[in-house]
């Protein structure tokens, strides 16, 4: 059986970027609904988000807003590209599931997941597009511990495997409460990139090990700038 060429697996993961709604939701989320809810849209360390060559966006997870704040910050407007979000598959479902299938989303098994959503993803970073991995696998609002999953280690070492020069990008969000609410301020921090450029569970642990540790101190940053900093232990 012949291996799937990689316009192939998008059909059967999602329908792509649809040039037709894209741009009517980055108009609808940007320009109206995140200037009108928060008063403040922080953006930090801008100096460390890669313009060229693959991306692995890695932010930590405290809100539905956290996609939109990505978005702003790094999506087309400012790099010229796309964000391709990895998401669960319950949030393709319904009338969400009906947009996210349009704006470049595609969905993983966090238990399981498919050889194609892996070999999709590969693909997107052969591309040199930016693919986003939420590390932790779910919404953790009152900043308990970050502790991720080792998915995003793992597909970082199958990219590394495939000749790929991908950078990871440690990213913190912070909002001035657990629950954003309307008129109160957001941030995202970029870390500096992280490479990773060995194989083997050892490699991973080390590697998810400083992961966490930058994305903790991105997230600092982003809670010190929206005045959460005191109650961020």
């Amino acid at each position: 059986m012949e291996p799937l060429a990689p316009a192939t697996r998008e059909k059967n993961l999602c329908l792509g970027v649809d040039p037709f709604w894209s741009p009517i939701a980055m108009v609808a989320t940007q320009d109206i609904v995140l200037r009108n809810f928060f008063r403040e849209r922080i953006v930090l360390g801008i100096d460390n988000l890669p313009m060229t060559g693959p991306v692995l966006f890695a932010p930590t997870h405290r809100a539905r807003w956290d996609g939109l704040m990505l978005t702003m910050a790094a999506g087309r407007r400012v790099t010229g590209r796309d964000n391709r979000f990895m998401v669960t598959k319950t949030e393709m479902k319904g009338i969400q599931g009906w947009f996210l299938q349009r704006l470049g989303c595609f969905p993983v098994d966090q238990l399981r997941p498919s050889l194609t959503t892996l070999r999709f993803s590969i693909d997107l970073m052969v591309a040199g597009q930016q693919l986003v991995v939420f590390p932790e696998g779910r919404i953790n609002r009152y900043e308990k511990p970050i502790r991720i999953k080792q998915g995003l280690a793992r597909l970082a070492q199958l990219a590394f495997r495939k000749g790929v020069d991908i950078q990871v990008v440690p990213i913190g969000l912070g909002y001035s409460e657990a629950i954003p609410s309307l008129f109160g301020r957001a941030a995202i921090c970029f870390s500096e990139p992280m490479t990773i450029g060995e194989l083997g569970r050892t490699a991973a642990n080390r590697f998810n090990s400083e992961l966490v540790d930058r994305m903790h101190a991105a997230e600092q940053a982003s809670l010190k700038a929206v005045g959460r900093i005191n109650k961020a232990h």
